[in-house]
């Protein structure tokens, strides 16, 4: 998987405040967990230490180190 060129950089926005990629990671995974816990998506780690990601809705995705990628 290619780094985005943007990798690093701090211009990431949540709820109008800038955040570092990292804080931008635990925003989206605390997100991800909260979807977990209220029962509407399901993950497990991958062989290859990639997560996937199934919504009760249908969708999959692969939560890699630097990015998301739906395949189903």
């Amino acid at each position: 998987m290619a780094r985005s060129s943007t990798a690093g950089a701090n211009g990431q926005v949540a709820n109008g405040a800038a955040v570092g990629l990292e804080d931008a990671k635990a925003l989206v995974l605390a997100a991800i967990g909260e979807l977990v816990e209220d029962g509407k998506a399901e993950w497990r780690r991958m062989a290859t230490g990639e997560f996937e990601l199934r919504l009760i809705s249908g969708e999959v995705f692969l939560l890699g180190e630097i990015g998301v990628t739906r395949v189903a």
